[in-house]
């Protein structure tokens, strides 16, 4: 028999399944079970878990045809459980690394009912807090197993299910299911304690319970939060069943109306109207509940408000609540002012622009005013010159205007319209446009006014990990100001994806409220629709003969690295491709801004750093050879073979971390050294059978939906108002 089956139900949780099933799957202890529950979940959850199921016999994927809720999903997974224990781990949450050996060997020493393991809060920027285990058991139990009566205060632990194994017979011994509605762990987890002969303590940090910024229903204003009341009165109907237990009685209830005032205090969860009803269902269960001899009530403040429920006084009880805000408030006021000041001093110097800005302000906007950029004011690039050029055909009433630096206006196509960033009437673009676009964000000082629209295009698939995500890679993160991100990201409204694995990993990086438009990239509906005329004109249009086979070497830029390049040798390089080879060289778009690219022509190496349309050179190229690169993700569209050459994989892993590995899931060839890269065209891997199977897997996978219409799809949602 399997030892532990997680159950593992996933709903609008797409940016988190994959670390979650990694942190199981990658665990030394192979001995588990998966299942994993899709329940009708409208994003990705599904095809996540049926690609790991395919990859992983241990991974069994379970889709319901309707949403039913967490409760009613872990059941339908523990319906399908093989294991001896059942842990219910949720999809967004994830185990702790080389923690399940520990797991094992506990549950297979001490066979318990019930295994309470620890846990850490990981809250979005990375910090963690502790759970009460410490507090709870000052002296940790060790390998002794004890029943509740013995241990009661085991019931101030978070009253979880994905803290605790439970051993299946034992669980389908009870009959225990959980209910629906929220709050579902309430009435599983008190009754798994109360009823468990054999409970187990493992003092060590198994779980790490995501605190999420966005979609936690814990932070959702919602008058659902009343189900909580039906989750207790199934506990204490439990109990009713159960006299022998009727000794714990006192501090379940404590217990009970701990919760209930910590919901009511939550100022995220019950709105100011519904307050005092909610205190008025506490009251009413107080009164309901309330033991006979009485119940153990918490010293100090805890205990007034106690005294304060039971005897119904909602207004002493709400007067004294405001005051208690009054003084957290002033207390936070006091340590929030020395960053101000801080933030003061470094917009001193765009003082005088940013208040012609915020005057700007305060006029109406333009209804028909677009403003575009790309790359820090880069020039005319990417998806959002994609979605210009699609407005201006489909849309004319809005008029583009293009935000650049100075140096770079000569590279605007002729007749763009555009202003120049630092100056007045870039400000007044920015401040009056009805529609804002962009592949970056927006500078800081940049306000989301009512009315105006922030359309976020990104710049690429993820391959290197993005976003909040880079808090576990300081040098990869190095200068990063992750709450200064999240201010930019709350201004957007649509995010714009080229695949459902981008939009899973952008809801993790940067989580928010956003419109996800899953259209493809607009930039590569170029790529789609470029005829063989177009190629050829591309490539005499560099210097290219029709008769050379063309390689485009395009590595992506390691922020821990300053100054790196990947050992590569072009001319050792071209030995191999023959006298037909011609090998273009493309830098990151970073190290222009170093001033260090000039494009040049040696014999058949060219430099083309310098070209400003990426994509002439996706089409004037027969193979691309990149690392980590997003351009292996729009190349892909081109149907063309692409080699990844990794020299430092491993370190870069470590390093800057990664979504997922290249070298494993490659789009065609692979080789870690220059030997092996020179090895790769030698011998004709290129394109050899196992090259082509990999490409056409990569391309299922990340191009379905670049069809050629994506910029035509984004017009019409954003500007047009249309639907579909």
């Amino acid at each position: 028999m399997t030892l532990i089956s997680f159950v593992v139900p996933a709903f609008r949780v797409q940016g988190y399944l994959r670390e979650c099933l990694d942190s199981l799957l990658g665990q030394p202890y192979r001995d588990i079970e998966v299942i994993g529950v899709d329940d009708a979940s409208p994003d990705a959850c599904g095809d996540i878990l049926d690609e790991y199921a395919a990859r992983d016999p241990r991974v069994r994927a379970v889709r319901l045809p309707h949403n039913v809720g967490l409760g009613p999903a872990r059941n339908i997974g523990l319906d399908r459980a093989t294991g001896e224990y059942v842990w219910f781990l949720d999809g967004d949450d994830r185990l702790a690394p080389d923690c399940l050996p520990e797991v094992a060997d506990r549950l297979t020493a001490t066979r318990p009912d019930v295994l309470l393991v620890d846990h850490v809060r990981v809250h979005w920027d990375e910090h963690a807090t502790r759970s009460a285990l410490p507090e709870v058991f000052p002296d940790p139990p060790g390998a002794a197993t004890f029943r509740l009566a013995e241990r009661p205060e085991t019931l101030r632990l978070l009253h979880t299910a994905w803290n605790r194994l439970v051993r299946r017979e034992f669980l389908t011994g009870l009959g225990l299911r959980f209910a629906p509605g929220w709050y579902e762990d309430v009435a599983f987890s008190y009754p798994v304690l109360l009823a468990a002969g054999r409970i187990g303590v493992l003092d060590r940090v198994c779980v790490h319970y995501r605190q999420r910024r966005a979609g936690a229903i814990t932070r959702t204003l919602d008058d659902r939060h009343f189900e909580v009341f039906d989750q207790w009165h199934r506990v204490f109907a439990f109990l009713d069943g159960r006299p022998d237990l009727a000794g714990l009685r006192p501090v379940v209830f404590e217990r009970m109306i701990w919760h209930y005032l910590t919901v009511l205090g939550n100022g995220d969860r019950i709105a100011p109207a519904l307050r005092p009803a909610f205190f008025r269902r506490i009251t009413a269960d107080h009164r309901r509940f309330r033991p006979p001899g009485g119940y153990p009530v918490p010293d100090g403040g805890d205990g007034l408000k106690h005294r304060l429920v039971a005897a119904g006084r909602w207004h002493t009880f709400s007067a004294l609540r405001a005051v208690s805000q009054a003084r957290e408030t002033t207390r936070l006021t006091g340590r929030r002012a020395r960053p101000v000041a801080r933030r003061t001093a470094r917009l001193a110097r765009d003082a005088l622009l940013h208040e012609y800005y915020r005057a700007e302000l305060r006029r109406p906007i333009d209804p028909t005013l677009a403003v575009y950029a790309a790359y820090w004011y880069r020039g005319y690039a990417c998806n959002p010159a994609a979605v210009h050029a699609a407005a201006r055909r489909l849309a004319p009433q809005v008029r583009g205007v293009w935000i650049v630096r100075r140096d770079r206006v000569d590279t605007l196509p002729p007749g763009t319209e555009y202003v120049v960033a630092g100056t007045r009437d870039a400000q007044r673009a920015l401040a009056r446009a009805r529609w804002l676009v962009n592949n970056v964000n927006f500078p800081d000082f940049v306000r989301k006014r009512p009315g105006q629209v922030h359309v976020q295009t990104h710049h690429g698939t993820p391959v290197k990990v993005m976003g909040l995500d880079q808090q576990r890679y300081p040098l990869g993160a190095v200068g990063m100001d992750f709450a200064g991100l999240l201010r930019r990201v709350d201004r957007w409204d649509y995010s714009i994806t080229s695949n459902a694995f981008s939009t899973q990993m952008w809801d993790r990086a940067y989580p928010a409220d956003y419109v996800r438009l899953e259209v493809g990239y607009p930039r590569n509906d170029r790529l789609v629709t470029a005829t063989a005329e177009e190629v050829r004109a591309v490539r005499a249009g560099l210097g290219i003969a029709p008769d050379e086979r063309v390689v485009l070497y395009a590595p992506t830029h390691r922020e821990h690295l300053p100054g790196y390049r990947p050992p590569f040798d072009p001319y050792r390089l071209l030995d191999v491709l023959g006298p037909a080879g011609r090998l273009l060289m493309r830098s990151h778009y970073f190290h222009d801004r170093e001033g260090r690219v000039r494009r040049r022509a040696e014999g058949r190496v060219v430099d083309v750093s310098d070209v400003g349309t990426v994509e002439d050179l996706y089409l004037a190229a027969d193979v691309l050879v990149t690392d980590y690169s997003s351009a292996m993700f729009d190349y892909a569209v081109l149907d063309r073979p692409i080699v990844i050459y990794a020299p430092d994989h491993d370190a870069y892993r470590l390093a800057r971390g990664v979504y997922f590995d290249v070298t494993a899931e490659p789009p065609g060839a692979v080789a870690l050294t220059f030997d092996e890269l020179r090895e790769v065209f030698r011998s004709d891997a290129v394109t050899g059978a196992s090259a082509e199977r990999a490409r056409r897997a990569f391309r299922e996978r990340f191009c379905g939906w670049d069809d050629g219409h994506a910029a035509e799809r984004v017009v019409r949602r954003v500007f047009l108002g249309e639907s579909g």
